[in-house]
């Protein structure tokens, strides 16, 4: 997912009210990247039938700030039913497809959920919050009217990134597994996003606000903790152009990352179990 930032005119990504407003819309998408979209706009319909209850964009496409060549297309579609190995067949192929015929992409991420799980009470300040606040409708039904109007709140942050503790391990054994520069580039692009969107959400609910920008989340973690600042900014860095070294690996999963666990425990407490 590309997370360069749109900030909206009220500021920090809130309305009137303080509470967060979508922060993307098909108005902003840029005029080069308009055929993909309609593309896809023609494909799900076919790949997924009346299966696919509804189709949202997210990154920077719908924001406004994708770049020709290097920004990914990012699709969320909500099904009637739990995703299958079909479903996902289905993605992977319409993403392909997609990737060859238009250069101006470089990649599809495609999430699949079912309708009913993005409603679901436990996910309404995860899930829920990201297909209200993060995603643009783009086909079939949008949710977001059964959905809570969200603050940048505590409760926020503990639903969305309060299980960094959980990740840890499972880092771990990517790390010791990524023996290809190619595998560990990737590992460090993905560890350092979520590291710094997590570093941002733990003090979101002081900075008050709402942004997609790594530079952006890594300067407002800063202003709270000082002492991390060199680590944020410099995982921020590697967010969008990423390096193979291992040692910044190790020092993600060893260092950075549990610190940052601990810490968030302590502010905002414990995400509530999954299933």
């Amino acid at each position: 997912m590309d997370v360069t930032p749109h900030r909206h005119a009220q500021g920090k990504g809130l309305d009137s009210e303080g509470r967060l407003r979508r922060e993307g819309s098909l108005a902003l998408i840029p005029d080069a990247f308009r055929p993909v979209v309609a593309a896809v706009r023609h494909r799900l319909p076919v790949a997924f039938g009346a299966r696919m209850t509804g189709a949202y964009l997210y990154g920077s496409i719908p924001r406004g700030t994708a770049r020709v060549g290097r920004s990914d297309l990012d699709l969320l579609l909500a099904l009637d039913g739990e995703p299958t190995e079909a479903d996902r067949e289905g993605a992977r192929d319409l993403g392909e497809r997609l990737d060859a015929e238009f250069p101006q992409i470089d990649g599809v991420g495609t999430l699949l959920y079912s309708r009913t799980r993005l409603l679901n009470d436990l996910e309404a300040y995860d899930l829920g919050w990201f297909v209200a606040c993060l995603c643009t409708p783009l086909l079939g039904e949008d949710l977001t009217p059964r959905l809570p109007r969200y603050r940048p709140d505590s409760r926020l942050a503990r639903e969305t990134n309060g299980d960094l503790a959980l990740l840890l391990p499972r880092w771990r054994t990517r790390v010791a597994e990524a023996t290809t520069e190619d595998a560990r580039r990737t590992l460090v692009r993905g560890v350092s996003r979520h590291l710094v969107r997590t570093g941002f959400t733990l003090v979101m609910p002081r900075w008050n606000g709402w942004t997609s920008d790594l530079g952006e989340m890594a300067e407002a973690f800063a202003a709270y903790y000082p002492e991390r600042a060199v680590q944020m900014r410099a995982a921020a860095v590697r967010g969008y152009e990423p390096n193979d070294d291992p040692a910044v690996l190790r020092s993600y999963v060893d260092g950075l990352g549990p610190w940052l666990a601990g810490e968030y425990t302590r502010v905002h407490g414990i995400k509530a179990p999954r299933p």
